[in-house]
């Protein structure tokens, strides 16, 4: 299980099967976040997010929804606007439960595949 949060707490997320790998994405807004993403079905993460807790962000083809933290500016996970996309933001869990997963490098700046 993994388990994280933003800096303040009031965003966590608790995921029930380790990812079998995380995603470093080299795109202009995952570089500047420094996120590493996970992504699983809606029913293997346990997202608490009260309602109003987080600021929107939406940017290039508007498809991806980015959920920033409203009180410690830190950004725990995305949604796609279709719905279809869901991922959390790693770095925000202890060092110790993500050291052993494997990390894949995905090229979202520009061929949009994976580097390894």
């Amino acid at each position: 299980m993994i388990n994280g949060s933003c800096h303040c707490g009031k965003i966590t997320f608790e995921i029930s099967t380790k990812p079998a790998y995380l995603v470093s994405c080299n795109c202009s807004i995952c570089r500047k976040l420094s996120a590493l993403w996970t992504y699983s079905p809606p029913d293997e993460i346990k997202l608490n997010a009260p309602e109003g807790a987080t600021v929107e962000y939406l940017w290039g083809d508007k498809g991806i929804i980015f959920h920033t933290c409203n009180t410690c500016g830190c950004t725990t996970h995305y949604t796609s606007v279709k719905g279809t996309r869901f991922a959390v933001n790693t770095h925000l869990a202890e060092p110790s439960e993500i050291k052993d997963l494997r990390i894949r490098h995905f090229d979202g700046a520009d061929t949009w595949e994976f580097l390894d």
